[in-house]
């Protein structure tokens, strides 16, 4: 495998994570973005963070992303061989719902050290008492996921700062 043109890969859809997330902060939710791909490489859902828009806690950029493509998706719930790329490590629940769709590959932005489960406070999907342990590929594009997330939360520390 080309390692280099592996990470321009992961590159790309995290950057397709990033456009995603873009549309979060006009709801005032967490600019976090997700999307899913069919193992042909074509995208089959999208999605940003909707907990305040949608006034629902499990509306996560993944699990919404996951959520519609498991309904375009032709197996059903099972996106087996299909890879969700995501601007921030995913949280216990979102680790979770990746594990039991049977995602073959994760692939995210900045670590998440108070919440990540997919590495940094927990591995869920690499807890070897699950019957799925998708690969993970972590800290693509780093830099530029966590600018986004500090841009937004001093935004919303400082208004001035818009």
């Amino acid at each position: 495998m080309n390692i280099a043109r592996a990470r321009a890969g992961d590159e790309a859809l995290v950057r397709a994570a990033l456009r995603a997330a873009e549309a979060a902060p006009s709801t005032g939710d967490v600019p976090i973005g997700a999307v899913v791909l069919d193992p042909d490489g074509q995208v089959l859902a999208e999605a940003h963070n909707q907990r305040e828009a949608l006034g629902d806690p499990t509306a996560h950029a993944e699990v919404l992303a996951l959520r519609e493509a498991a309904k375009r998706h032709g197996d059903g719930w099972r996106l087996e061989d299909c890879t969700l790329a995501v601007t921030v490590e995913p949280c216990t629940m979102c680790a979770g719902a990746l594990v039991l769709a049977r995602v073959a590959r994760v692939v995210f932005g900045v670590w998440e050290p108070r919440t990540g489960a997919v590495g940094s406070l927990w591995d869920v999907v690499r807890d070897r008492r699950l019957n799925h342990r998708p690969e993970v590929v972590g800290g693509v594009l780093a830099d530029e996921c966590a600018a986004v997330l500090e841009d937004f939360f001093g935004a919303q520390r400082d208004p001035g700062r818009r």
